[in-house]
C-alpha cells in the first residue's frame, strides 16, 4: 500500500515508518522537522518538509494518491499546551482537519491517529483504565487530542472515511527527543549521562505506564489493515512513579545522581495507567518489553550517540 506518515522524522513516526518499509509498503513521510531529525529518515521512503496546516498538503495528496494516512505530526508537549493553547489547537487540530479534507477529497481509504490513553482520560476513576472510560482532559493537549477523536467519527459518518485510534500511554525509547519538555525517559537519561542531576517535579509519586516504542510500533503494523474504525489502548498495564523511574535510570547509570525535586508542573495527572485488552483479544497483541529492558535500552542508545 501507499501510506503516508506525518511526523516521520520524529520519535515514534520515523520508526512506524521503518516498519512499514521493511514489509514492502509504500512509505512517503512529511515532516516540518520542528522537532523531528532529518537523520530518523529512512532513505527508502519519499520525505517532503511540509507543515500539516500549509495548503499545499492537498497538492501532495492529490498527486500521490494514499491509501494510507498514518497520522503522528503533533504538538505532544502537555505543559507547551497549557502556556499556549492557541499554537497547541493550530497544529493538532486545524493541522489535523487540513489532512483529513485532504483525505477525503483524493480518496484516502484508512486514517489512522495517534491519540493519547493518558490525557484525554484525566484524572481517572477506575485503574487501568480501559476505552470505555470516561473522557475528561485536564489539558489542551488532552482536549486536541479528544476533538480529533471526535472528528473523526464525524467523518466516518459523513464520508466513510475509515480510521483507527491508538491511545498510547507513555511511549519511550531510542530516538525520543531528550532536550524537549516531553519524555521524561529520554530527558533523565541526557541529564544522567552528562552527569547531572534530573529535577522530579513535584513530590515524584505521580505515576505513569511506560510503553516501549518497539510495541507501539508493532501495534501501527497490526490494526494497519483494520475495517473497524474503532479506539485501541496501547499500554502496558503498569503504573510506575517518577521517583523509582529515576532510582532505575540512576541505578542503570551507576548511581551517582541525587534525586532532586522541583515546583509540580500545571496540567499533569496523578496517575494514569491503561489496559490493552481489547488490542490483546482481537490481534494478540502485548507489550514484550518490560521496563527495565526498555530503559537499560533506551539508555545504551543515548550513550552511543554521545
Amino acid at each position: 500500500m501507499k501510506i503516508l506518515v506525518t511526523g516521520g522524522a520524529g520519535f515514534i513516526g520515523s520508526q512506524i515508518a521503518d516498519a512499514l518499509i521493511n514489509n514492502g509498503h509504500d512509505v512517503s513521510i512529511i515532516d516540518n522537522l520542528s522537532t523531528g531529525n532529518e537523520k530518523n529518515i529512512n532513505p527508502k521512503a519519499s520525505f517532503f518538509k511540509l507543515d500539516i496546516g500549509h495548503p499545499d498538503v492537498i497538492k501532495l495528496f492529490k498527486k500521490e494518491k494514499f491509501d494510507v494516512v498514518n497520522h503522528h505530526a503533533a504538538q505532544i508537549d502537555v505543559r507547551k499546551s497549557v502556556s499556549d493553547p492557541i499554537f497547541d489547537a493550530n497544529v493538532n487540530i486545524i493541522g489535523t482537519i487540513n489532512l483529513l479534507q485532504s483525505s477525503i477529497k483524493t480518496g484516502v481509504k484508512k486514517f489512522m491517529f495517534a491519540s493519547t490513553g493518558g490525557a484525554v482520560y484525566g484524572e481517572q476513576e477506575y485503574f487501568p483504565a480501559d476505552e470505555n472510560h470516561p473522557t475528561n482532559p485536564v489539558s489542551p493537549y488532552g482536549i486536541t487530542k479528544l476533538t480529533i477523536e471526535k472528528y473523526l467519527f464525524f467523518y466516518w459518518n459523513e464520508y466513510r472515511l475509515n480510521h483507527t485510534i491508538l491511545r498510547y500511554a507513555n511511549v519511550y525509547g531510542p530516538r525520543q527527543n531528550p532536550l524537549g519538555e516531553a519524555g521524561v525517559v529520554s530527558i533523565f537519561t541526557n541529564k544522567l549521562l552528562k552527569n547531572e542531576d534530573p529535577i522530579i517535579n513535584g513530590h515524584g509519586e505521580q505515576t505513569r505506564d511506560y510503553v516501549f516504542v518497539n510495541d507501539v510500533v508493532k501495534a501501527n503494523f497490526l490494526t494497519v489493515n483494520d475495517t473497524t474504525s474503532t479506539i485501541y489502548n496501547i499500554g502496558t498495564g503498569i503504573e510506575t512513579n517518577v521517583n523509582d523511574l529515576f532510582a532505575k535510570l540512576n541505578f542503570i547509570s551507576g548511581g551517582r545522581a541525587k534525586e532532586k525535586h522541583g515546583p509540580a508542573a500545571k496540567g499533569e495527572q496523578l496517575r494514569s495507567v491503561i489496559t490493552s485488552d481489547k488490542l490483546y483479544k482481537k490481534f494478540n497483541w502485548k507489550p514484550s518489553v518490560k521496563i527495565d529492558e526498555g530503559l537499560q535500552i533506551t539508555y545504551d542508545y543515548f550513550k552511543s550517540k554521545i
